[in-house]
């Protein structure tokens, strides 16, 4: 880990990030016996760009043009405000479910209530053979039981610390910072400023 100040410490630098992509890809091809009926579909807004990393990495490695897809779950949030009306974006995904080993890839798994919802929009789509999850960042904290099939590290982390992965296309700069937050700010994910 590395200090930046007193609120935010670095705890992946861009090194570590792709190093840490390129062990879960191959996790993931381990696991699946290679890629083919292999599919990614990452959860809008960072693990889908994560998603098409770990594409692209297998491409690299097998030789194989892996399907990506993204789904975006703030119409499935069980979380949000009762009076709240979201408006269902639905996912990217141009490839049929059936048939294939999905792994469903986000950036950090926190209380579980994400990944929950995109099991539900997943299902809404289609019935795949077999769905696992890849994060980058485990912190826990679960409120629902969810665990990682492959998990690129895990961050322990308090209920009053924002972990965030910042992308070099969207943020300027690969990295997972730890920042401590004011008692009662929001602590999960931001929306992407694109």
């Amino acid at each position: 880990m590395t200090a930046t100040n007193a609120d935010t410490t670095v705890v992946m630098d861009a090194d570590e990030i792709q190093s840490t992509l390129v062990r879960m890809a191959h996790q993931i091809l381990e696991q699946n016996r290679g890629a083919e009926n292999l599919a990614l579909v990452g959860i809008v807004t960072r693990g889908d760009l994560l998603a098409s990393r770990l594409a692209r990495i297998i491409r690299d490695i097998e030789g194989v043009n892996v399907p990506v897809g993204s789904v975006d779950i703030s119409f499935y949030r069980d979380d949000r405000p009762r009076t709240e009306n979201p408006q269902f974006r639905g996912a990217d995904i141009l490839f049929s479910l059936e048939g294939k080993n999905v792994v469903l890839v986000d950036d950090v798994l926190f209380t579980g209530r994400t990944v929950r919802a995109a099991l539900d929009a997943l299902c809404d789509l289609g019935r795949a053979d077999r769905i696992s999850l890849a994060v980058l960042v485990d912190r826990g904290h679960r409120e629902v039981p969810i665990r990682a099939d492959y998990v690129g590290k895990n961050v322990p982390s308090s209920h009053n610390e924002r972990v965030r992965l910042h992308l070099m296309g969207v943020d300027g700069e690969d990295c997972v910072l730890i920042t401590r937050v004011e008692e009662g700010k929001h602590i999960g994910s931001d929306p992407l400023s694109r």
